[in-house]
């Protein structure tokens, strides 16, 4: 496992309080945490930019299609 130093200003510091009041987690518990409720966000956004781009693309659309009158539900 790799170590990471972060400087945290007054705002990081009140986030981190908060991460960790009444929680049982560590500050590193708690930045582990974060980063990875980030990184599920970023997926999340890029999976929707993927749908949107898909549902406006007509040959993605037409295979869709195909491939559902093929499995006979359209």
């Amino acid at each position: 496992m790799g170590t990471l130093n972060v400087r945290t200003d007054e705002a990081m510091e009140t986030a981190l309080e908060k991460l960790t009041e009444g929680t049982g987690r560590t500050r590193s518990d708690a930045v582990r945490y974060a980063l990875l409720r980030a990184y599920k966000e970023l997926l999340l956004e890029q999976a929707a930019a993927d749908a949107d781009r898909l549902a406006a693309d007509a040959d993605d659309q037409a295979e869709m299609l195909a491939i559902q009158r093929f499995m006979g539900v359209a």
